[in-house]
């Protein structure tokens, strides 16, 4: 049903959109290949998630007949195995009990990993997404640091390691270029939940939360240059 998900179609236009908005904004900005980065990731996510929300029949087979297999050695080895003829002692009982025991806790453990490794396999590529998603977004916040709409007054004279480019810019277009860093932090977090919406693992589920709460808070410091810049006398 419309307006319960995100449409990664969608959310892949609106990133090529952003991208030629910046491209013919600030064709010669750094900003621009970041842009066209974040949309590969997008239109990358639009087939990993795909992929995520789909079985992986191979492997849910191969893991039924593999704990098929292994309880039908247990089985086959607690009905067949050999009988002491004169009987157990209360000592080999409690031998046999604890070995038991232990048997059961492995084959225990090694059915729960393989009936969870579909999910573990997928999580794998869940976080190795976000992991670039957040450098992407720490590599926008790079590109936005030393933009001060304070400079734009030329406060005190400039020493030669001070950053210039943003003093060449009008207070118009330094505006755009932050707008255009809180777009692309904000469709961080919007690619980061493709993945998620339909797998609902907790430790993925945590590391998309993780990227919106770093992408809001980034943001949020842009936020507080656009406030400044639009109180500045015209």
């Amino acid at each position: 049903m419309p307006y319960q998900s995100l449409d990664p179609q969608k959310v892949v236009k609106t990133l090529e959109a952003l991208c030629c908005r910046i491209e013919e904004r600030f064709p010669q900005a750094g900003l621009v290949r970041i842009a066209q980065k974040l949309c590969e990731i997008g239109r990358t996510a639009q087939e990993r998630s795909v992929w995520i929300s789909r079985p992986l029949l191979v492997l849910r087979i191969a893991t039924v007949l593999l704990v098929l297999l292994i309880i039908s050695v247990v089985i086959f080895g607690v009905f067949f195995a050999a009988k002491p003829a004169a009987g157990l002692s209360l000592v080999d009982l409690i031998q046999v009990l604890e070995a038991g025991t232990n048997d059961i806790i492995l084959i225990g453990a090694a059915i729960f990993s393989l009936i969870t490794l579909e999910t573990r396999i997928k999580r794998r590529r869940i976080l190795q997404a976000i992991h670039e998603l957040r450098v992407i977004a720490h590599i926008v916040d790079m590109h936005q640091l030393t933009k001060d709409p304070e400079g734009l007054l030329n406060r005190g004279p400039a020493t030669l390691s001070s950053p210039t480019a943003h003093r060449m810019m009008t207070p118009f277009e330094l505006g755009r270029y932050l707008d255009y860093c809180t777009e692309l932090l904000s469709l961080c977090g919007k690619i980061a939940v493709l993945y998620v919406q339909n797998f609902s693992d907790p430790l993925a589920v945590a590391a998309v939360n993780e990227i919106e709460t770093l992408t809001t808070d980034l943001s949020r410091k842009i936020w507080q240059k656009l406030v400044i810049l639009h109180s500045m006398p015209s």
